[in-house]
């Protein structure tokens, strides 16, 4: 076989290789020549020689000859090598059509011919596989699952099946059992078989709603902004598929999460939203009926940003859907719903809680520009298969428009594909002609079968266009002249499929065309009835009322000494036989002692807290960088067996709980994972969710959730939440990335009591604040800047008095025992109280106090002014602080302290202004620390 070309040596070493692994993997024709002792035949093939070294003696020729046996009797005495070279191009062949024929699929709506592959074409294999030879090549032995009795018989199936107006991309999938399940997926059709004559008829007219509908909305409010889904219209089809799947699964929830594009027809068609209640959106832009900010000083957010709540009917029984609230960034939504349905899919009422994939199902509605171009989806796909993030699989749609606001693919992507960036997780890639409804719907059961079998994620690139610009105040022609003009041109789908169903007989054309008018009278009548109520008086819809200040202040977060000792002894209880490593055991048996003598540290006194409320039915959710063990080595809540690496967690194995305790190690990410928490926390409001980073600064990574939703949320659409950020912060000498967790940002955020923000600076603070926290009716996000140096620091440590009797209180005084010789006093924030309190210049600093600002916002003015007009004899205040000027807290809270100091002078004393956080050299912050601590104490 010396004139075997490369192709057919290189598959004749991939099967013999994968013989060798499993010998049931490859054809019975080729598993009989490896037993044969007749592998002279392929012996002289490059590589092979290595590969047969390795073959059992029973198999290389001296007595098992069963499976030659079989091949003699199927072929006769001698293998047929023109067959055997044959049978290998024609596998080369079947392998280009799985790998490359997505290259060759019809999947432009508007014509555009497919790039092909030269590997796709027949021809390029001859001699090897003439006309003649594919007519003797039996289908059998080339493990295909079209039908046919040869491959000249099973090649035009295998091309209608993988370059048709579908396409698949599975061969860079790792798992061989998910390839396989695939591919005999795909090739039986097995998902793909012809919908009924109704299901047609439903299929059409839910076609002519859709369009109907994006119709009604353009004539009626020209050149008012709705991102119209026409182009993409089976987009509504597909995901009325994907709601009676996940029903019939037994989901009860689908979270969907998606851009602008189409929202407003998922608002009416898959949540359920009465036409008039969105139409009304529209004649408040109009008549300034809809009132754009609310008593409470609430925003609103435009409607094509909305959320929405819907129960849809399935005859599996009904099925929630929720559509996530999402601003203009358009894949920041996607951990969000990631979180919200890992919410839904967890019990939470003992242990790490039970987390259940088949009770909720999300659902993210992708745009091709963003797909490929926004780290988000990079960072959330990373999710999908880790133990404290995976969903059970999600479904991405690509509404695949062809073109990005007016950038072209060439300009956006450096891929092919815009879901290119998929196959890097091992997803499997599903691309489909948004103009062959029936062909999308079959995706649709093919992507959610193989989510119901594996967990896994997959992607579906619905290849369709964009019939109008970006919106519909924009005239595309300016930048896709061609394109615009190809669509101008080109019949809706509505129209095509309609056409397809009166050519086979479903529909009459007459019958077509008064569905396609009776679905856009609906929207019609569901405008009269909204005009109609014009006249009448309409009720203002409720609001939540204002959380009053500082009402926090009145929550009990006390809990009986008794209780938390016995809490501390059960947090050291280990099973029998695991073995803590020495040198942890130690520092976590002087917890017992700290109980009497004091010394409650940071570490301690959290755990304290959290498992407190585990045992008070407060479900609790920790995640982040690091966090199990915690960056500072101070926390210790997952135990590592120091001999068999066993894990252990003790808060889960508490007497008496009556919530879960969830704690994960989070991958390196800061914008998926704080999305995923917020997510979460908007879905469970009943718990307490944190997420910790491995340092403040790497919150940075999260910006647009902080500001998109975090801060916001409560504002544009009245979604609360109360995830805690915990933010290591504070100037150690760590130079300018770990030393601020850029506190002026989150002040600069607050308002109107939206977010609350701590800088704690003992144990019992900290201790009394995330109780606080997961206490209060009030559901508010938290942030807190958390310590370094001060976790095991004598001085912030507290005793158990303290937890057992104490508050959080927003400010702490000075100690001084005389109020009346206080000339300056002093506020600060953080860690650098204790710089200043141990400076060496404290002892002369007579007639100076220091007080400590807890809470930072709302910022306590009341009890601000209360403890300033304790000191009867200032003369000035002083806030200091590590932060440069233009950082920090100062330039918020400065209005702040004026107001409560009635007159008395403020002045700032810290780093002065900077382009950087911090000094980048150990020896000049020692220099700049001292500087300060000089300042405020001498006078």
């Amino acid at each position: 076989m010396h004139d075997v070309d490369g192709v057919n040596a290189g598959y004749a070493r991939l099967l013999l290789d994968e013989y060798l692994d499993n010998p049931e993997s490859v054809p019975p024709e080729w598993r009989a020549l490896f037993e044969s002792g007749q592998t002279d035949l392929i012996r002289g093939l490059p590589g092979v020689a290595r590969l047969l070294e390795r073959l059992p003696e029973t198999a290389t020729g001296n007595g098992q000859g069963n499976g030659h046996a079989a091949l003699v009797e199927q072929r006769g005495a001698e293998v047929d090598r023109e067959l055997l070279g044959a049978v290998a191009a024609a596998m080369a062949l079947v392998k280009a059509h799985r790998m490359h024929g997505h290259l060759a699929a019809r999947l432009d709506p508007l014509g555009s011919e497919p790039v092909g592959d030269p590997a796709l074409d027949p021809l390029r294999l001859e001699p090897k596989l003439t006309t003649e030879l594919q007519r003797r090549v039996p289908a059998s032995v080339l493990r295909i699952h079209v039908g046919g009795e040869t491959l000249a018989d099973a090649l035009p199936r295998l091309r209608e099946t993988y370059c048709g107006s579908i396409a698949y991309e599975i061969e860079h999938i790792g798992e061989h059992e998910q390839r396989v399940w695939l591919r005999q997926a795909i090739e039986s059709w097995r998902f793909r078989q012809p919908l009924s004559a109704d299901e047609q008829r439903r299929l059409y007219t839910r076609l002519c709603e859709v369009e109907g509908m994006e119709r009604y909305l353009r004539r009626s409010f020209l050149g008012q902004k709705q991102f119209s889904l026409e182009g993409i219209d089976v987009t509504i089809p597909m995901l009325d598929e994907a709601l009676e799947l996940a029903a019939d699964g037994g989901a009860r929830e689908v979270v969907i999460g998606m851009a602008h594009r189409g929202r407003l027809n998922v608002l009416a068609h898959t949540i359920g939203m009465p036409y008039e209640k969105i139409l009304r959106e529209f004649e408040g832009e109009r008549t300034l009926d809809v009132v754009a900010a609310d008593a409470e000083g609430g925003t609103g957010d435009v409607k094509y940003h909305l959320g929405a709540e819907g129960v849809r009917n399935t005859a599996a029984g009904k099925i929630g859907v929720t559509l996530a609230a999402n601003p203009s960034h358009l894949e920041a939504v996607d951990p969000v719903v990631e979180g919200r349905t890992r919410a839904e899919q967890t019990e939470r009422t003992s242990g790490a809680g039970l987390h259940d994939p088949t009770v909720a199902m999300p659902i993210l509605l992708h745009g091709d520009a963003a797909f490929a171009g926004q780290g988000v989806v990079a960072e959330t796909l990373n999710l999908y298969a880790l133990d404290g993030y995976s969903t059970g699989g999600t479904l991405h749609l690509i509404t695949n428009n062809q073109v990005g606001f007016t950038t072209d693919p060439a300009e956006g992507r450096s891929t092919r594909h815009s879901s290119d960036l998929a196959k890097g997780f091992d997803v499997p890639i599903v691309h489909v002609n948004a103009d062959d409804p029936e062909a999308a719907i079959s995706a649709v059961r093919l992507a959610l079968a193989y989510r119901a079998r594996f967990g896994h994620d997959v992607v579906i690139d619905l290849v369709g266009y964009r019939r109008f610009g970006h919106n519909e105040q924009d005239e595309a022609a300016y930048t896709q002249p061609l394109m615009v003009e190809q669509i101008a041109s080109h019949p809706t789908v509505r129209e095509l499929y309609g056409a397809r169903l009166v050519e086979q007989g479903v529909l009459a054309a007459d019958e077509a065309e008064r569905i396609a008018a009776a679905a856009e009278e609906l929207v019609r009548q569901g405008h009269d009835r909204l005009r109609a109520s014009f006249d009448r008086e309409i009720p203002a819809e409720s609001r939540e009322e204002r959380v009053p200040r500082d009402a926090a202040r009145a929550i009990d977060t006390r809990v009986p000494a008794e209780e938390l000792r016995s809490l501390t002894a059960q947090l050291l209880r280990v099973p029998e036989g695991f073995t803590v490593h020495p040198k942890l055991k130690r520092q976590l048996e002087r917890r017992l002692v700290a109980l009497d003598e004091g010394g409650i540290d940071w570490g301690h006194a959290e755990s304290l807290a959290l498992g407190s409320l585990v045992l008070d039915g407060i479900a609790v959710r920790l995640t982040g960088q690091d966090t199990e063990r915690g960056t500072f080595s101070h926390r210790h809540l997952v135990l590592h067996d120091a001999h068999t690496g066993e894990l252990y967690v003790p808060i889960q194995e508490l007497d008496g709980a009556q919530a879960s305790f969830e704690v994960y190690n989070s991958p390196l990410s800061e914008y998926a994972c704080v999305g995923f928490e917020y997510g979460y926390s908007t879905a469970a409001p009943e718990a307490l969710v944190l997420w910790e980073a491995q340092f403040g600064d790497f919150a940075n990574g999260a910006q647009i959730v902080i500001d998109q939703f975090i801060s916001s949320g409560l504002a544009k659409w009245k979604q609360t939440s109360r995830l805690t950020l915990l933010l290591p912060h504070a100037y150690e000498g760590n130079g300018p990335e770990h030393s601020s967790a850029r506190l002026e940002r989150f002040l600069q955020l607050a308002a109107q009591e939206n977010l609350r923000i701590a800088n704690c600076t003992t144990a019992a603070q900290y201790f009394h604040l995330l109780r606080r926290q997961a206490l209060d009716p009030s559901a508010r996000p938290l942030v807190v800047m958390t310590p370094k140096g001060l976790l095991r620091h004598k001085e912030a440590a507290s005793t158990l008095d303290a937890l057992a009797e104490g508050s959080f209180q927003p400010v702490l005084d000075a100690s001084v025992a005389d109020k009346s010789s206080v000339r300056r006093l002093v506020f600060c924030s953080g860690k650098v109280y204790y710089d200043i309190v141990g400076h060496e210049a404290a002892a002369d600093a007579a007639g100076i106090a220091v007080a400590r600002l807890e809470q930072l916002y709302p910022f306590p003015v009341e009890t601000a002014r209360d403890l300033i007009g304790s000191y009867p004899a200032l003369d000035e205040i002083v806030w200091a602080q590590e932060e440069p000027q233009n950082m920090g807290a100062w330039r918020t809270i400065r209005h702040r302290l004026e107001e409560s100091a009635a007159g008395i002078p403020v002045r700032f004393v810290g780093r002065p202004w900077r382009a950087s956080t911090a000094e980048g050299y150990p020896t000049a912050h020692v220099l700049q620390q001292d500087r300060i601590a000089r300042a405020v104490l001498t006078r």
